[in-house]
């Protein structure tokens, strides 16, 4: 069996008064990502390493920002279609770890909930996804609440 492996990255300013979607759930803030789709970073993270890892590009590709189907889209959906691309190759996803980098609002108390979300979307098991959290410790853009990153690495197995 061939195992690979994916990383992901992504990253959104925050603005006042946009909806904190992250990992599928929205979470009370005042401020959220900005963005073409619904700015999800987490899904994105996700998205792009499921995708590096079976070598089909990455989101821009398949869903870019310059179409207008996919204005304020919800990521759940772009998941969905990137698992739908991987097992068409012959995949399944191993597991997922992510990191999210922001100041606020605090995730620890959402991550039950995202990891049930993205268990859901990408039909797989609660425990084969690891979300993490972490600040900036106020230094640069995100620590000036500016902005939120999201790192992810995917294990495939397949082929």
């Amino acid at each position: 069996m061939k195992v690979r492996v994916g990383f992901g990255f992504d990253v959104h300013q925050l603005r006042e008064d946009r909806p904190c979607i992250l990992g599928g759930v929205e979470i009370p803030h005042h401020k959220g990502p900005l963005g073409h789709s619904d700015a999800d970073v987490l899904i994105h993270a996700i998205c792009d390493a499921l995708l590096g890892a079976a070598n089909l590009r990455d989101i821009g590709f398949h869903f870019p920002d310059t179409a207008s189907e996919f204005k304020s889209i919800d990521s759940k959906l772009l998941l969905r279609k990137v698992m739908e691309l991987i097992r068409n190759k012959g995949f399944e996803p191993g597991n997922i770890d992510t990191t999210l980098v922001l100041e606020l609002p605090k995730i620890n108390p959402h991550i039950a909930r995202m990891r049930k979300t993205l268990a859901e979307t990408m039909s797989m098991d609660e425990d084969d996804i690891s979300i993490k959290a972490t600040t900036n410790e106020k230094m640069g853009f995100i620590g000036r609440e500016e902005g939120v990153v999201a790192y992810a690495v995917a294990v495939l197995m397949g082929k």
